[in-house]
């Protein structure tokens, strides 16, 4: 235990490239005891950085997201870890709840929420909020799953929820963000298709629609306005473009 009777926790993060905004991360992060960095061969100052700021870097090859976000888990010296990206922040509320959390954890596992900027603006409904993330647990009793795409922390028992928010700081451009999208799509269809899944056309046409319907009105993603719009939208597009692309798979390769 800490000098202030509470679980020693070890903040874990995955990079490759991450100097513009490594920083301000790892700031956010300096109340935990440990801070670990599974690196991809980072070109630039990502690795200085985070010596600098007290971080143990270690290397390695890149698994995926889900395996490589694990293996950094085991790197960690502590059983409790909290996972954040390089363009994540724990805000101070949510550092005062992890802070009060590990004193006596009544769970083994606890989600908060995430806030994420989009063009300018930080999405308060729609897809982009409270964006529920399971990222701080004791890895006894959780793990992350082997998804190289839309990871998550598997747990088998009950997880707590703690106030604050994590934000998401993300400062890439839209037409990266679009990019990335398109990445992911062709990463998800790939899992789909390889855990046997089949897409029809009625996926095609029904996913983006329904999920449209979920998050701009019933989730109230209008009140975001044009932020908020673009965010569902690009959501939706990557929902068609991926079972597009089973579809196209499934036809040359009967």
């Amino acid at each position: 235990m800490t000098s202030d009777d509470r679980q020693p926790l070890s903040a874990v993060l995955i990079t490759r490239n991450a100097a513009s905004q490594l920083a301000e991360c790892l700031a956010s992060v300096a109340f935990c005891e440990e801070i670990i960095i599974v690196d991809s061969a980072s070109e630039d100052a990502t690795v200085a950085i985070a010596e600098s700021c007290g971080a143990r870097v270690v290397q390695s090859d890149w698994r995926g997201f889900g395996p490589q976000k694990q293996f950094a888990v085991e790197q960690a010296r502590n059983d409790w870890v909290l996972c954040i990206d390089a363009d994540e922040r724990v805000s101070e509320r949510l550092r005062e709840s992890i802070l009060a959390a590990l004193s006596a954890p009544p769970f083994r596992a606890f989600h908060f929420a995430r806030c994420n900027r989009f063009m300018g603006r930080y999405l308060k409904h729609g897809e982009g909020y409270p964006d529920w993330s399971l990222r701080l647990f004791d890895r006894r009793s959780a793990h992350w799953s082997d998804d190289a795409v839309h990871e998550k922390v598997l747990t088998t028992g009950e997880t707590g929820t703690l106030q604050g928010d994590l934000l998401h700081e993300s400062a890439e451009s839209l037409e990266a963000y679009l990019a990335k999208q398109n990445r992911y799509s062709t990463l998800a269809a790939n899992a789909a298709l390889a855990s046997g899944r089949r897409a029809t056309v009625w996926h095609l046409l029904l996913s983006p629609a329904l999920r449209f319907i979920k998050f701009y009105f019933l989730r109230m993603g209008l009140l975001d306005g044009l932020p908020g719009l673009v965010h569902i939208l690009v959501g939706c597009t990557a929902s068609f473009a991926k079972y597009a692309k089973m579809l196209d798979f499934q036809r040359s390769n009967p």
